[in-house]
């Protein structure tokens, strides 16, 4: 029984780590150990609230919920992905890695019941939509970009708008500020949309360097 219950602890930890080293690979906030030690934590849990309690179901008029311990990693992991989770200007980074710790300690919850099939297949479906699909769909799948302008003259924006109308920038909203620095009049516009890739950047970059009275340039 003992060393059942350590092999459900080490294969809910290699489980757990496989999806670890995906990140890690990614260079996310949450990486191997992380995940590691969720996937091993979750099954522990799990074979407390199972076989934690065996003397005392023995006694006499008590009776237990074998469920509820392993059921508090449910709600309890949603602290730890919370942490993982950034909002910077507006927009949200860190949910697939919550997401990812959320779904390790599921796998863990499940080896830690003795279910290994289950738990591995479900390994292998968050390996898969984690890695394959995004391969397959990363061409596709547009990206939040936030692009911040200082210019000197403000005749100089319809020039703007077409560069990145040819650079296919899809404009969602754009601020507008006028301000006075040592006597000079500086527009400031910051421009939010959705771009393609990381290339489409930097040649957004090159285009909208080439267009005078841009002083300052930020692609986010």
């Amino acid at each position: 029984m003992t060393i059942d219950l350590i092999i459900r602890l080490a294969v809910a930890g290699l489980l757990g780590a496989g999806i670890g080293l995906e990140r890690e690979f990614r260079s996310k906030e949450a990486g191997l150990r992380t995940h590691f030690l969720v996937a091993v934590g979750s099954a522990l849990i799990m074979l407390v609230s199972k076989y934690g309690f065996s003397d005392i179901i023995q006694k006499h008029n008590i009776v237990l919920d074998p469920s509820r311990v392993a059921a508090q990693v449910v709600s309890g992991i949603g602290f730890l992905g919370a942490g993982t989770i950034i909002i910077n200007k507006q927009f949200v980074k860190g949910l697939t890695t919550a997401a990812g710790i959320w779904a390790t300690s599921g796998i863990g919850l499940c080896v830690g019941a003795g279910m290994y099939i289950i738990g591995t297949c479900a390994a292998i479906l968050v390996l898969i939509g984690l890695e394959i699909l995004s391969r397959i769909f990363k061409s596709k799948l547009q990206h939040p970009v936030t692009i911040e302008l200082e210019l000197d003259r403000n005749d100089t924006i319809e020039a703007i708008f077409a560069a990145l109308k040819a650079n296919h920038v899809e404009i969602s909203l754009y601020d507008f500020k006028e301000n006075l620095i040592d006597d000079h009049q500086i527009f400031t516009y910051k421009i939010k949309g959705k771009i393609k890739t990381e290339w489409q950047a930097t040649q957004l970059y090159s285009s909208l360097h080439s267009i005078p009275h841009i002083k300052a340039i930020k692609i986010e």
